[in-house]
This record gives structure tokens, C-alpha cells and sequence, in this order.
């Protein structure tokens, strides 16, 4: 091989090498951007996960704290319906009451004149 053939193929290498590198780099720069852009949606998803766990927890306790239990919503039913009964009896009796009242009344005479 003559030294301008010896020239001509490491100048074939370098540029076939310099390509590859450049396209290599330019890959590499969109891999790391990608891979940047995907650490700020993870973290903002877990920002958002973290949000709405709270939030049910939060939501959890005012139900807790704000909700009656089976056995309460039983005992608050049963003195509902004792005072129903209460009001039901007095109704009852107001009309014996109010029977009593016009069967006691006393008859007018009318005299004519």
C-alpha cells in the first residue's frame, strides 16, 4: 500500500468514526432529555399520589368524625320512634278529650216569644 492509500483509508475511518460519534452524541442528548422530561413526570406523579392519599385520609377522618356507626343510627331511629308514639298517644288523646267536650255540653232552650 502506498502511503496516499494508507491516507485515504484512515480518512475513510475518520469519517465513518466521526459520523457514527456524531450520531452516537446527538442520540445520547435525546436519551438524556427524555430521561429528564420522565424524572419530572415521575416526580410530579408521585407529588400527585402523595396529594390524593391525603386527601382520602383526610376524608376518611371527617367521615369517621362526621358519620354515625349502624348501632348509633339504630338507637337514634328507636328514640325517633318513641317520641312518633308519644305524639300519636297526645293525638289520641285529644280526641277523647274533644268528645268528652261537646258530650258535656249543656243544651239551650230556646224560647220563643
Amino acid at each position: 500500500m502506498t502511503p496516499e492509500e494508507i491516507m485515504k483509508v484512515i480518512l475513510l475511518f475518520l469519517t465513518v468514526s466521526g459520523a457514527g460519534w456524531g450520531i452516537w452524541w446527538k442520540i445520547d442528548g435525546r436519551v438524556r432529555e427524555s430521561e429528564k422530561n420522565s424524572g419530572e413526570r415521575i416526580a410530579a406523579t408521585e407529588a400527585k399520589a402523595d396529594r390524593a392519599c391525603a386527601d382520602l385520609a383526610a376524608h376518611k377522618l371527617h367521615t369517621a368524625e362526621m358519620y354515625v356507626t349502624k348501632a348509633g343510627m339504630q338507637e337514634q331511629t328507636s328514640q325517633i320512634m318513641r317520641a312518633i308514639e308519644g305524639v300519636g298517644n297526645r293525638i289520641d288523646g285529644l280526641n277523647d278529650r274533644l268528645d268528652r267536650l261537646y258530650e258535656n255540653q249543656p243544651r239551650r232552650s230556646v224560647t220563643r216569644g
